[in-house]
């Protein structure tokens, strides 16, 4: 009878076991389908606290470059457990009062452009002597160690201007216009210096009013038809190809159409052939960085790039290469 009850008892936690197992196997598998839902779903990939990150942009509205920003700094935010705010104005003293209310709100970190500095710099020294961090993204990366800020993300946009006037050179162009669409935007300056810098033919500006597309179709028709020597016209936002490339055909000019960022419609011209090139700064990715750097910073004190800008760009695209953006152009992150 002992001996009976020993069996059974053997057996008992024999069955015990493979039920346990069993039921092991089933949790893993479980939690290990919840974490690929959680990943796929973009949920919080870390358990530090949720910390409140503000961005504030330049950025005017309806401008297509900043929603990718946005998209890239949004799910950086998910993957942190990041309350991720954002504001935007294009005039500077406004963008100003912008940062002020993200310090008066006491948020744990902050990004910033500088494509004014002079008026950005009071309400970054409050940010940080208020114990707030700083990033700086896409315009001021001249400025950003200067203003105390952990470091830059974006191009430089000398350099990338310097590319573009490699890239004319290559096509062999003559004549270029290059329209900027927002004065006093320090960036565009360096863009525009940049490219007449390495272009070895001559380099016009034209400004015109970026809020105004009607407007700034108009100008560059009446450049152009007013100078038929003008072999290329060169946008330093992808919102402004479209334009440019209508403002040829009205003017009935035959100069290529090249611009500066990237969105779906460029990638879309591109394969089509009615642009010439694109230079892509990746936008997804300085959204992205921004965050995760402010991260990395509250929890671990890591601060990338040694003193140096973070760059994500220059990156000349031309037709061949559009096809292959393609499905990240159409879902918005590049």
């Amino acid at each position: 009878m002992a001996r009976f009850r020993t069996w059974a008892s053997l057996a008992l936690a024999g069955a015990l076991g493979l039920s346990l197992a069993g039921c092991s196997s089933t949790g893993g598998k479980r939690a290990e389908d919840a974490r690929k839902a959680a990943a796929a779903q973009g949920r919080a990939a870390v358990n530090t606290p949720r910390w409140t990150f503000a961005m504030v942009t330049h950025s005017g509205d309806g401008d297509t470059f900043w929603d990718i920003v946005q998209s890239g700094a949004k799910q950086a935010a998910v993957k942190d457990n990041i309350k991720f705010l954002y504001s935007h104005h294009d005039e500077a003293q406004q963008q100003a009062q912008l940062i002020d209310a993200a310090v008066d709100k006491k948020v744990d970190g902050l990004i910033v452009t500088l494509a004014k500095p002079d008026a950005m710099k009071a309400a970054v020294a409050r940010a940080e002597k208020a114990g707030i961090p700083v990033i700086t993204v896409n315009s001021g990366v001249a400025e950003s160690k200067k203003f105390g800020a952990l470091t830059h993300v974006g191009q430089d946009e000398t350099v990338a201007g310097e590319a573009v006037g490699d890239e004319l050179n290559k096509r062999g162009r003559k004549k270029a216009l290059c329209v900027l669409h927002e004065q006093g935007n320090v960036g565009h300056e360096q863009r525009c210096a940049g490219a007449r810098s390495h272009f070895k033919g001559k380099m016009q500006s034209l400004y015109v009013d970026g809020t105004n597309m009607p407007d700034v179709r108009a100008s560059i028709q009446a450049k152009l038809q007013a100078d038929k020597s003008i072999d290329t016209v060169l946008t330093l936002g992808a919102p402004f190809a479209d334009a440019a490339v209508q403002a040829g055909k009205d003017a009935g000019s035959k100069a290529e159409v090249d611009t500066f960022d990237l969105n779906a419609k460029v990638a879309a011209a591109l394969k089509a052939g009615t642009l010439g090139f694109a230079v892509d700064q990746q936008p997804y990715l300085q959204g992205y960085q921004a965050v995760d750097l402010l991260w990395l910073y509250r929890y671990n004190k890591d601060v990338l790039g040694g003193g140096k800008p973070v760059l994500t760009g220059p990156q000349i695209i031309t037709e061949k290469d559009a096809g292959a953006l393609a499905d990240y152009t159409k879902r918005g992150t590049r």
